[in-house]
């Protein structure tokens, strides 16, 4: 029997008396046949049961969820005290016309310079043209939407032919993409475009529905079970801003991974280096666009999955606030910790495909009472000069424990910048309880996705999931009510100790992933792969946002690009 532990409540704890620890976790790297022998044996009931009672026991799992007194009462969702009205922004009405919502967001972007995409009488290449570089290349009559998915659509059917295959689409229709452009080009021609997102191609993550495509999850059966009636209610609303649909882009199975692989379509791989991976689970919008081939794409985020393969990328992932965007029609609509949100290559980009998306559920707006939705306005120099005034709160220990000081020190040096060119100030900081948070997280997605796919598991579909799928069925199959409800527990904990920080801060700092895309071991192509040092790397930074439902976005902040050997 383990002592009985008693945590002091949270509003009393002596910050002086923190100390930071580095995260170890207690699990063997598996990939191949190692990996199904593996699965086969904690598969086992009575000695897998012991197997993962031992991990979990090496990792303190047990200590904190089992022989803990928590004195907070249990957070089921996310709670927010009333917010106060921001400087220089403009507040949209989340039960309007996205279309209206699309054009606030453009009057408070900074003038857009068509000579800075334009040069000369040559039409250059659209790979890695801007929203508004597409926007002003069709008012002007430079090209048409049906041209651009012309080249869309060889590029894409390209990719299956390469050395490395990069399967960026799960499942993609070349005459529904020139249907959709085709109506795009007329509104051009009768010069009545729905929106500037207008003719703008997007891909669409593959646990959130966009009809008439099945939506897999990236599995091999989750279409058989559950079939597709209409569109999301976030590509509904891209769909009534003119936005062509590409397609399912690939992710890691039911999004329980945070490289990407996926040995069922295969697995996506870095645009700046084909033997790495592009980081999970959002694996395949973000490569697509990083390369180029879309504007931007929608993603999901339960736990980092748009930020860490926005990081591992090179673009902008943004995680929405809990609540903020409408979640009907996704596979991960019914958790706590996920949302659905926009990648892409510019913040301004995602702020206007942020304005097409955002409105929350009727449930969420009783049960959450959010504040009205914000954009900033980027439009004035006086706005912009706003910066000077933000106070970045850094702890320091946990911003250094990485895998590589490349990381940490090119943030540091852009928080160096910031300081120097806007005057912003870094406060240091400390975050209490970052073991317990990481259990809290992890008990919580777990708990919430075993009840999700247990009916279909309980009915043989088990067996069809990818190893490392199994791996963490295996070990969420084993967290009882009463773990659940500790998890709750320590998320109000935590979310004081935010609370409290934000009363001294506005921004929490740190890099986004603890390490650069990891290379892609050959053998976990083919039956994937278990590496929950990796996973613990790429997801050290990522977790508050998704457990106390907080806004969290990623941008690059070099153009170099360090990879990990």
């Amino acid at each position: 029997m383990g002592k009985k532990r008693v945590m002091v409540p949270a509003k009393e704890l002596d910050l002086s008396t923190v100390k930071y620890e580095k995260e170890t976790i207690q699990a063997p790297h598996l990939t191949g046949s190692i990996l199904k022998l593996f699965v086969r044996i904690i598969e086992i009931p009575i000695i897998g049961s012991l197997i993962i009672s031992f991990m979990k026991k090496e990792n303190n799992m047990v200590e904190m969820l089992q022989n803990t007194e928590i004195p907070e009462k249990p957070m089921f969702k996310p709670e927010f005290p009333p917010q106060e009205a921001e400087p220089s922004v403009v507040i949209v009405d989340e039960e309007g016309k996205p279309t209206d919502r699309v054009e606030s967001a453009l009057k408070c972007l900074p003038h857009y310079d068509p000579a800075s995409c334009w040069s000369g009488d040559t039409l250059p290449s659209f790979r890695y043209w801007k929203i508004r570089d597409f926007a002003y290349a069709y008012r002007s009559k430079l090209v048409t939407p049906s041209k651009i998915a012309e080249q869309i659509i060889t590029l894409v059917e390209g990719c299956k032919y390469h050395k490395a295959p990069t399967p960026l689409l799960i499942s993609f229709d070349a005459e529904d993409i020139r249907k959709q452009a085709a109506a795009s080009t007329q509104r051009f021609k009768e010069g009545n475009p729905l929106s500037i997102l207008d003719g703008i191609f997007m891909a669409i993550k593959d646990d959130i529905d966009c009809y008439p495509h099945p939506t897999k999850g990236a599995s091999t059966w989750m279409h058989e079970v559950r079939s597709v009636e209409k569109d999301a209610v976030s590509v509904s609303r891209l769909r009534s801003c003119g936005v062509i649909l590409i397609g399912k882009a690939n992710m890691h199975e039911f999004g329980m991974g945070t490289t990407g692989n996926n040995p069922n379509y295969g697995t996506t791989r870095n645009p700046y280096a084909h033997e790495r991976y592009t980081g999970g689970s959002s694996s395949g919008p973000a490569a697509i666009v990083a390369s180029g081939l879309c504007s931007a794409a929608l993603g999901t985020d339960g736990g980092g999955s748009i930020r860490i393969p926005s990081s591992l990328c090179g673009v902008v992932g943004l995680k929405t606030t809990y609540g903020r965007t409408n979640m009907g029609g996704s596979l991960c609509g019914s958790g706590t910790v996920e949302i659905a949100g926009p990648i892409a290559s510019t913040v301004e980009d995602v702020i206007l495909v942020y304005a097409a998306i955002l409105g929350s559920s009727p449930e969420d707006r009783i049960s959450l009472k959010p504040s009205p939705p914000c954009l900033p306005i980027l439009s004035s120099l006086e706005n912009v000069n706003i910066l000077g005034s933000l106070q970045l709160g850094k702890y320091t220990e946990w911003f250094n424990d990485v895998h590589s000081t490349d990381i940490s020190d090119v943030c540091e040096d852009v928080l160096n910048l910031l300081s120097k060119s806007h005057g912003c100030k870094t406060i240091e900081i400390v975050i209490p309880e970052l073991h317990e948070m990481r259990i809290a997280h992890l008990v919580s997605i777990g708990s919430e996705s075993i009840r999700s796919l247990n009916p279909d598991i309980e009915d043989g579909k088990g067996v069809k999931l990818n190893y490392d799928t199994r791996t963490c069925m295996a070990l969420f199959r084993t967290f009882t009510a009463s773990d659940y409800v500790a998890a709750q527990c320590l998320r109000r904990r935590i979310m004081h100790h935010h609370l409290e920080i934000f009363k001294k801060v506005d921004v929490i700092v740190t890099p986004t992933t603890g390490m650069t895309a990891p290379k892609i071991p050959p053998s976990a192509l083919e039956n994937g792969e278990s590496n929950m040092q990796v996973s613990g790397y790429l997801m050290r930074f990522i977790l508050a946002a998704n457990l106390l439902g907080l806004p969290a976005i990623t941008v690059p902040v070099s153009d170099m690009h360090f990879f990990s050997p």
